[in-house]
């Protein structure tokens, strides 16, 4: 079992930069960065995890640039988004971001997805959250065929382009591995048609093998579960460990940095008997 890393970072915690290294010395093999690219001032939709939406919701810093300053700095470590926010995203840009990132990091891109659950965020970009679950897909089949194809072409009901040229191209082949999160019959047919992985949040571990049936019955035995902002202690680890999860990504709360490597360092602990 491997272990990385989620978080949010912001401009009132650990920089990027410093963040990186720390994660290396310590055994992580991955970092996985939230995304919001905004909060509106007034919204309705409740938070998922209930109560007030948390302070770092409104300051995360944009992960593509975040997570290539992390690559200037590490060697090994995987550097993806958790998640990104693909029925917010341009997707000619972003495959380009996501290729960027892979080549400057030598093949260390990992594309983490998910349709979002802000509405009054999406409506911003001009998203009907309604149909944000089609947008997702059309839009990611773009995008891997931007990755994929030098002469890249997509029509459909969302997105429409004629041949373009679009460079670079990953180092990755076929293509950075898409890592699907979300829990419904939608999510696990979409690990089947395009994901590596399935990345499960919010999952208490008891019920996760259930789910992890669910997932199977759908997407068959191919695709990776990586536990997205996971527990930490022993019956937790030992559970995912029972259930053959294949990473688990430890929840890292969002402080300055002193506070942040001594919490590292108790992560580190945690899992170490598990390495």
């Amino acid at each position: 079992m491997k272990f990385g890393v989620s978080t949010f970072l912001t401009d009132e915690g650990i920089g990027p930069a410093a963040l990186g290294p720390a994660l290396e010395e310590r055994g992580f093999d991955a970092l996985l960065l939230a995304e919001h690219s905004h909060i509106p001032v007034k919204r309705e939709t409740p938070y998922p995890g209930g109560g007030e939406l948390p302070r770092v919701y409104y300051r995360t810093l944009d992960p593509f640039v975040a997570l290539g300053a992390v690559a200037s700095v590490t060697s090994e470590l995987l550097l993806g988004t958790g998640i990104a926010l693909v029925v917010q995203r341009d997707p000619i840009h972003t495959a380009k971001e996501v290729a960027s990132l892979d080549l400057v990091s030598g093949g260390r891109a990992v594309f983490g997805v998910g349709a979002g659950w802000n509405r009054e965020e999406m409506r911003n970009h001009r998203t009907d959250p309604t149909e944000r679950g089609r947008l997702m897909d059309e839009r990611i089949r773009a995008i891997i065929e931007l990755w994929t194809k030098d002469e890249a072409e997509f029509h459909g009901d969302f997105v429409d382009f004629a041949p373009v040229y679009s460079w670079p191209k990953p180092v990755q082949r076929p293509h950075p591995p898409i890592w699907v999160g979300g829990g419904s019959e939608r999510t696990f047919a979409r690990v089947a048609e395009y994901g590596a992985a399935w990345m499960p949040s919010g999952v208490p571990p008891k019920e996760l093998g259930a789910q992890i049936e669910r997932m199977r019955k759908t997407a068959g035995d191919r695709p990776a579960v990586v536990v997205y902002a996971a527990q930490h202690d022993r019956e937790s680890l030992d559970t995912y460990a029972e259930l053959g999860v294949e990473r688990v990504l430890l929840y890292l709360p969002t402080q300055p940095e002193d506070e942040t490597l001594r919490t590292l360092d108790e992560l580190a602990e945690a899992v170490s008997a598990y390495r």
